[in-house]
């Protein structure tokens, strides 16, 4: 696969104001004695791109293939070679069929992946020196993709270079266990020795934590000061990591990403999911470790077919949230994060709160919705809305509501609108802001000029601009000035969010505290404000999240 190059070859386009360097001399630097790092484990050798150093696929976990499935993670072998961290880890086991099948989203996602193994447990670093004594704040970036898909280049917009040099920190990111061999809860029939199996994926993010807590400084990076990020699935991530014990302490700030999650999931479910597939597998429960030692797609074809079946059985949206995903147990992750309350290990993390105006940008791939009816809006809405289920008969009072808060907006933007999270996030704000620590909420609504402006404030758009790489996720931005100045004030607020615990004192508008009572939302766009709860009257139509 070309991911690695591709990466590398692609950020040459610096933003203006994080460029490197420029000389006669390369870009590129590698050899024996060039970006060098010790690890509690041995030394590895990264290479040095345009003044950043990059340290790819370093082991912090051991291979979790075999006797190690279903386990927590375990600490890798150390080595007596330098360990050539020159190329991106093994994504996790998911499903790769048809991986770039769709054109439409190939190009505007741009997806690279490389090797696909359970030896997954990989770490990449990015960092503007090594070895001067400086202590400069970490970023900890979680890849999107649910709990089931995803690694830690998938998007271009993921690559630290920019970030690192704009803001002298060290920028992190992970490839961790999905899916069915992240979360497959076989505690109900396998007993004591599967009892974290319904968490291992989460467990080995916190793994990935301890490896920057026992190793960043000798990356540059102050293990006192780390922030972790992620978007969609990596917010939900985030959002379990606030309530796990186990990572009381590895991180102290957060952000969430189009990805707010107040709940795990529910044990007798998780439980019951995973005696369907030792069922499905033809196994009993005395024959559980075969699980172990039968090929991965295998093991993913069965288990897959018995999360399809239990969906089946709920009916229409019954499953849509309830796959393979984090557990609340009572041990590994005591309670739900946020509901009804916010877990006692976040009260002292401060957090930002963020989603995008339209998610799920419908009529991008398909100009005839552009003149849809609001009828049309209405009948659509009833049985599916965004990553959920519908509205089913409050599904007119809700389009009602939402053109009645957003007069002049076409059909297909209503749509997007009333599909949108903002009431995930103004929940979990709500619960949230009831600790100590301060939350900040924003809404991106900046709209790139692709596909004849219909792409909208699409889902993962906003990632290029926190990381100052609008002029390498071209395809999400388009690139240029205006993506660039908007990047420069997001960038900058995160970055004084890392260093400080408030996203104020940049080129940004006062970013108030959020609060239920006024709900304080800071809005992205060409023109940056700051507006109370803007779209409150028309949530109220919503129905109630479970």
């Amino acid at each position: 696969m070309q991911a690695g190059i591709a990466m590398s070859a692609a950020v040459t386009a610096a933003p203006e104001g994080a460029a490197a360097k420029t000389s006669d001399g390369p870009v590129l630097l590698v050899g024996e004695n060039i970006a060098v790092a010790n690890t509690e484990y041995g030394k590895v050798r990264g290479y040095t791109l345009r003044g950043i150093h990059y340290f790819l696929g370093m082991p912090y976990g051991a291979d979790t293939s075999g006797a190690n499935r279903f386990m927590p993670p375990q600490k890798p072998k150390p080595w007596t070679d330098v360990y050539p961290a020159l190329w991106w880890g093994n994504s996790a086991p998911q499903n790769m069929e048809n991986r770039y099948a769709n054109k439409y989203y190939s190009f505007r996602d741009h997806w690279n992946y490389d090797d696909v193994s359970e030896d997954c447990l990989r770490i990449n670093v990015f960092t503007p020196a090594l070895n001067d004594g400086k202590k400069r704040p970490v970023m900890f970036w979680i890849h999107g993709g649910g709990f089931t898909a995803g690694n830690a280049i998938e998007q271009d917009g993921y690559n630290g270079e920019n970030f690192a040099r704009l803001g002298d920190v060290v920028f992190c990111s992970i490839n961790h266990r999905l899916g069915p061999l992240g979360y497959c809860n076989l505690a109900g029939v396998g007993g004591e020795k599967y009892a974290a199996s319904g968490n291992v994926g989460m467990m080995d993010i916190v793994a990935a934590l301890e490896w920057v807590r026992d190793n960043i400084a000798h990356f540059g990076g102050d293990p006192g000061n780390v922030t972790i990020m992620g978007q969609s699935g990596g917010g939900a991530k985030v959002c379990i990591l606030t309530a796990m014990p186990s990572a009381k302490g590895l991180f102290h700030k957060a952000v969430v990403l189009s990805g707010a999650s107040r709940k795990g999931a529910d044990k007798d479910f998780s439980e019951k999911l995973g005696a369907a597939v030792l069922k499905e597998a033809g196994l009993s429960a005395a024959e559980i470790d075969k699980l172990q030692s039968m090929p991965w797609k295998d093991f993913y074809t069965i288990a897959t077919k018995a999360q399809q079946n239990l969906a089946r059985e709920a009916g229409p949206g019954g499953g849509m949230m309830r796959g393979f995903s984090p557990v609340v147990d009572g041990r590994i992750l005591p309670q739900h994060p946020y509901d009804p309350v916010a877990a006692p290990t976040a009260a002292d993390v401060p957090m930002i709160i963020s989603s995008v105006e339209h998610e799920q940008s419908i009529s991008w791939t398909d100009s005839a919705l552009e003149s849809m009816t609001i009828d049309q809006v209405v009948e659509r809405l009833k049985t599916r809305a965004g990553f959920g289920a519908g509205f089913g008969d409050k599904a007119k009072d809700v389009v009602d509501a939402y053109v009645k808060a957003f007069p002049g907006r076409k059909p297909v933007e209503i749509w997007c609108l009333a599909s949108s999270n903002r009431q995930g996030v103004v929940a979990l704000a709500d619960v949230k802001s009831k600790q100590a620590a301060s939350v900040y909420v924003n809404w991106f609504t900046w709209q790139p000029p692709l596909f004849d402006n219909r792409i909208r404030a699409f889902h993962c758009v906003d990632i290029s601009f926190w990381f100052y790489n609008t002029d390498l996720m071209l395809t999400h931005t388009g690139g240029g000035p205006r993506p660039r100045a908007l990047s420069a004030k997001m960038a900058g607020a995160l970055l004084q969010f890392m260093k400080t615990g408030d996203p104020n004192g940049t080129g940004l508008p006062k970013w108030p505290k959020y609060t239920s009572a006024k709900g304080e939302t800071m809005i992205f766009d060409d023109t940056c404000v700051a507006k109370n709860d803007p779209d409150r009257e028309a949530r109220k139509a919503l129905p109630a999240l479970t």
